[in-house]
């Protein structure tokens, strides 16, 4: 039975996961309303209860560690201007901790007793994060600035003896710095001083307080798992990296258990741990999870369980709480899948492509059971970024055309994370349309697929994968039948001098700088070829978008429109970059499913 676009996007997914302080009570966000809320429920098959009730995202909720009460987050149609807000664990009541709409809050967790919580915020500055600490009573003004920055700062968590707090700087996606704070006096300790880019995340407080465990991929291609001396400032190896990424990490500092995770071609092996000395430990039974991707671990008060969310490209997101010793893993949410049968979704199959340097490209690619051969249409989904990575999450959108009989094909082109620095830097700066050609590359494959129509392939993609969808549009313009652009940068000149000011620096260093590079960012802009575009083209962009200004979306669409090609394009007043709402999103969606069945 073949069900509509709305039932797809009527999947439910659960995560963000929170155990509470008597480690009975989990707390999770839900998108049952239409955007994420947050819910709690006391246990598995028990039923849920919804606790904040707003038209906005919620974008995190964190238990308080010694009250019932929680900490959540919330901006306002999509500009990701946070503010903070403290819950009631009943959720009878809601109090403003911030209440500075203009700002951004990026949340770095409570101290131990749950008296105070620390954030990083740009309210002194809109182009830097300052660290402030706030007691949990107080509100607005009453912050205490207890660190002046001058980058993109945020604030990793309290030491046992909620005296330092971990600061963590990101100079680009993967140059990193982590220092520790004293919050009385103010001194900062600079823990990781290098020359070069180097990556420092998952970054957790050791048992006793005196080191750090982390994941880096200092001296390495790959992330491992590392421990950070505080005094001798030594960092050494506790597990290796090898051929792919140790790229999370959370340790109770009570206990010294751990759970790491590895990203394996986009799939995430979780190990479960304890620390038997200073870079040694001992394992426990891998947690029977479905096969896909987990995070977000939030350990127990005593550690003998933690709450973990996992998805499947078959199984929607859910919450399971997991046994540390034996590795039995309980669902305990159950998000619902619209009445779409689960054994209807389609298992993708993770191929790898030869391009043009004669370098091996993965990709995910789900074809229809019942394709036929040499007629089914393709669309090409270009993720984002440009480091990020194409994993084998539930997709509700490839499971609706794969359903409506289309292919479904997902490149991790050059520049993608997940396959080491090297492999991530292929695509900076000057060698930008070299991650274009990727694409050509895999269209060229898929013309040797026995079940594709070649004639009938979509550029597809959001935010910088809608770049790659008008440049792709644009270099090969033989290739495409349509394309879609989602939030996505037509100009790089107007892109950068228009981005939130806190963000322009970590983009510079990505794309190339307005001072050094305008020329090059100009010759590979979509917006300077629109005169070499073909294939009818699909729009949609948020008014608020605070990443890729709505004038991206505006300029490219009146362009391609002056020489001929057929374009639609559809701008909400109140998303941001993305579609958050529901309804946006079933609008959005249906319009593009209708614009594709025009077209292709």
């Amino acid at each position: 039975m073949a069900y509509d676009i709305e039932r797809y996007l009527n999947v439910r997914n659960a995560g963000g996961a929170s155990l509470g302080p008597d480690g009975e009570r989990l707390s999770f966000l839900l998108d049952t309303t239409g955007t994420s809320q947050v819910w709690s429920v006391d246990g598995p098959g028990e039923w849920p209860r919804q606790l904040t009730f707003y038209e906005e995202r919620v974008t995190f909720a964190e238990w308080s560690p010694t009250r019932d009460e929680l900490a959540f987050g919330m901006d306002e149609g999509g500009n990701e201007r946070a503010q903070l807000f403290r819950l009631a664990g009943d959720g009878s009541a809601v109090v403003p901790l911030t209440a500075m709409p203009d700002a951004k809050h990026r949340w770095g967790g409570w101290s131990h007793d749950g008296d105070r919580f620390a954030f990083a915020s740009n309210r002194r500055d809109e182009a830097v994060f300052d660290v402030y600490v706030q007691g949990r009573e107080e509100t607005g003004d009453d912050a205490e600035l207890v660190w002046e920055g001058d980058g993109w700062y945020a604030v990793a968590g309290w030491g046992p003896d909620d005296e330092r707090l971990l600061l963590h700087e990101a100079h680009a996606s993967f140059d990193h710095d982590v220092y520790v704070l004293d919050v009385a006096s103010g001194e900062r300790t600079h823990l990781t001083p290098h020359e070069g880019e180097i990556r420092y995340q998952g970054v957790n407080w050791g048992p006793d307080g005196d080191a750090l465990y982390l994941c880096t991929d200092r001296g390495a291609d790959t992330l491992y798992l590392a421990r950070l001396d505080l005094d001798s400032g030594e960092l050494d190896q506790v597990e290796e990296g090898g051929d792919w990424n140790v790229d999370g990490l959370e340790l109770d500092e009570e206990t010294g258990r751990f759970v790491y995770s590895r990203n394996v071609d986009g799939y995430t092996e979780l190990t479960v741990g304890e620390l038997t000395g200073a870079t040694t430990y001992r394992t426990h039974a891998e947690p029977n999870l479905p096969r896909g991707v987990r995070g977000g671990v939030d350990f127990g008060p005593d550690a003998e369980t933690f709450a973990v969310s996992a998805t499947a490209r078959t199984d929607n997101a859910n919450v399971h709480l997991v046994d540390v010793e034996s590795g039995e893993a309980t669902r305990w949410t159950d998000a619902a899948t619209a009445g779409i049968p689960r054994e209807s979704f389609v298992e993708p199959r993770l191929v790898h492509y030869e391009t043009f340097d004669g370098r091996e490209i993965p990709a995910f690619f789900t074809v229809p059971a019942d394709a036929p051969e040499g007629e089914t249409p393709v669309i090409v989904d270009i993720h984002g970024g440009p480091e990020s990575q194409r994993r084998p999450s539930f997709h509700p959108l490839a499971q609706y055309y794969v359903d409506r009989g289309y292919a479904y094909f997902e490149p991790n082109v050059r520049g993608s994370s997940g396959y080491g620095r090297e492999y991530t830097h292929l695509d900076d700066v000057e060698k930008r349309m070299d991650s274009v050609a990727d694409v050509e590359a895999g269209v060229e494959w898929l013309h040797g697929r026995d079940a594709v129509d070649p004639d009938r392939i979509v550029a597809m993609g959001g935010s910088y994968g809608g770049f790659m969808v008008l440049a792709s549009l644009t270099e090969y313009p033989e290739l495409w039948a349509a394309g879609v652009d989602i939030v996505g940068i037509a100009n790089f000149v107007t892109f950068l001098e228009n981005t939130g000011d806190w963000r322009r620096e970590l983009r510079e260093a990505e794309y190339g700088s307005l001072e050094d590079d305008r020329e090059f960012l100009e010759s590979v802009s979509p917006i300077n070829h629109t005169e070499t575009i073909q294939a009818p083209l699909f729009v949609a962009h948020g008014e608020n978008d605070p990443r890729v200004p709505v004038g991206e979306a505006r300029q490219i669409a009146e362009e391609v429109a002056e020489h001929g090609v057929p374009v639609e394009t559809l701008i909400f007043e109140d998303e941001g970059h993305g579609f958050t709402k529901l309804e946006n999103r079933i609008e959005a969606y249906s319009a593009i499913a209708d614009f594709l069945d025009e077209h292709v």
